[in-house]
């Protein structure tokens, strides 16, 4: 079921949200308008891409829905399909003029994708030209989000397209929040990509002193408070030189295997 509460469903939304390819066609080719919205100004196209069904979308699309829709919560379709995890709907979007800018701070698409671990969203919209660092003031970056929701995947992919690995929610950084929910694999991953263990929170205290006595993330913390080795220091420099969509330049280097998988952290 759509997550909308809608005092106007109609068919069409019915057989987009759930998917009913061969009943949406019918309903279109009775005379059905596809730019039929609900009271919360919800299209059947929103409910396609919030489905992920990117055969309906493609229908509605190719017979003039509006591809920038907005609902009243801000919703586009390309944040619907980013609800779902579907990298085909956001695809036949960003064919038909989709734009990747969101009207609302309210209802970002990569926020959203970094939120629920879809991580070909987020790679997606990343090698698409989305704002990775794209700062919210009530959210946080993509990367804080991921980390904030334990999503692993997904802020490694964010931190491997560049993404600036101190830039947090206001002075809490993705570390803080990292060493909070005591995830061991984010502190690791986050640090290994040049996280400051230094940094201080809006609360001046450093991502450590917010792991609770015995954690093994403490321990992990105590490892690295010395300085970083030549060799780190160098693959943080050369990330750094690369920038924004850094895996795929590093990838593309003549250099040897080994040396381009430190790089890559593989």
């Amino acid at each position: 079921m759509s997550p909308y509460f809608v005092s106007d469903w109609s068919p069409l939304h019915d057989a987009s949200i759930h998917g009913r390819l061969l009943t949406l066609t019918k309903l279109i080719k009775q005379g059905c308008d596809v730019n039929l919205v609900t009271a919360a100004q919800v299209s059947p196209l929103h409910e396609a891409c919030l489905g992920g069904h990117a055969a309906c979308a493609s229908v509605l699309l190719k017979h003039g829905a509006q591809v920038n829709g907005v609902t009243v919560d801000w919703h586009t379709p390309l944040f619907s399909a980013c609800v779902s995890g579907s990298v085909a709907c956001l695809n036949l979007l960003l064919q038909h003029g989709a734009s990747l800018h969101p009207p609302c701070d309210l209802a970002s698409p990569i926020h959203e994708a970094a939120k629920r671990g879809h991580v070909q969203c987020v790679e997606f919209l990343a090698s698409h030209g989305v704002n990775i660092d794209h700062n919210i003031k009530h959210l946080g970056t993509p990367l804080y989000v991921a980390c904030e929701n334990q999503e692993v995947n997904c802020a490694k992919k964010l931190l491997e397209s560049g993404a600036n690995v101190n830039s947090g929610k206001g002075l809490d950084s993705p570390l803080h929040v990292a060493a909070r929910n005591c995830s061991v694999e984010l502190v690791t991953l986050l640090i290994d990509f040049g996280a400051d263990i230094w940094v201080k929170n809006d609360e001046s205290k450093r991502p450590m002193e917010l792991v609770p006595p015995g954690s093994p993330v403490g321990r992990l913390f105590l490892q690295k408070e010395g300085p970083l080795s030549l060799m780190q220091l160098c693959r943080l420099c050369i990330r750094r030189c690369f920038g924004h969509k850094q895996h795929q330049k590093i990838t593309g280097l003549l250099l040897p295997e080994e040396l381009k998988h430190f790089l890559l952290h593989v």
